[in-house]
C-alpha cells in the first residue's frame, strides 16, 4: 500500500511542477481579470459536474463567505447547487442545457463564467461557456492535458497536464485557493 500511495505522490508532484512552470501567469492572469469584474459589479458564475461540480462550489462559497481574510462578500454563483432547478431544465429541455439556461437569464456582459472540466468535453459545461461568450462574459476554463473543445471557448485556458481525473482535481483545488487568495490580496489587500 505504501508503495502505491507513493507513487501517487510522486505522479501528483511531476504533474504540479509540470502546471505551474508553463501556466502560472495563466492563474495570475485569471485572477487578475476576476478581480477587475469585481471591482466593476461584476458577477463570477461557477460550474461543473461531479467533482467539478464540488470545485465550482468550493469557489464560489470561498468568495461569498471568505477565504484568508475577514472582507465583505464577493457576488459568486454555482450554478450547480439548485437541485430543483437543474432537474426542471434536465426534465423539460434537456441535461445540456443545465448551465446555459441559467446563464442566459442571469448573465450579463462583464460577468465571468467558470467552466470546469476534467475531459474538456463535458457537453453542458461547453453549451454554458458558449452562451457566456456570446453574452459578452469572460470565459475561464479549467480541465486536464489538451483542453478537450474547451479551447475556442475560453479567454483563459488553464490545463492541468494529465489525464488522470484524481490529479486533474487536485491541481484545481490549488488553482482555485490561488484564485481566491490573489482576488483577496488584489482587492482588499494582504491580511
Amino acid at each position: 500500500m505504501y508503495d502505491i500511495a507513493a507513487a501517487s505522490v510522486q505522479r501528483f508532484r511531476a504533474i504540479l511542477d509540470d502546471f505551474f512552470s508553463h501556466n502560472l501567469q495563466e492563474v495570475v492572469d485569471a485572477a487578475e481579470t476576476m478581480a477587475r469584474a469585481l471591482t466593476a459589479g461584476k458577477k463570477i458564475f461557477t460550474f461543473g459536474n461531479g467533482g467539478s461540480a464540488a470545485d465550482a462550489q468550493h469557489l464560489a462559497h470561498e468568495l461569498v463567505n471568505r477565504f484568508n481574510l475577514e472582507r465583505p462578500s464577493l457576488p459568486a454563483l454555482a450554478i450547480t447547487s439548485d437541485t430543483t432547478l437543474i432537474t426542471a431544465i434536465a426534465n423539460d429541455y434537456s441535461f445540456d442545457d443545465i448551465f446555459s439556461k441559467q446563464l442566459k437569464g442571469l448573465g450579463h456582459e462583464g460577468d465571468v463564467a467558470l467552466g470546469i472540466s476534467t475531459s474538456g468535453t463535458s457537453p453542458n459545461v461547453l453549451k454554458g461557456l458558449s452562451v457566456a461568450r456570446s453574452r459578452a462574459m469572460v470565459t475561464i476554463g479549467l480541465t486536464g492535458k489538451g483542453g478537450g473543445d474547451m479551447g475556442g471557448l475560453c479567454d483563459y485556458l488553464i490545463q492541468v497536464p494529465s489525464e488522470e481525473t484524481a490529479r486533474i482535481q487536485e491541481v484545481h483545488s490549488l488553482v482555485i485557493h490561488l484564485f481566491c487568495e490573489l482576488i483577496d490580496n488584489s482587492l482588499f489587500g494582504r491580511a
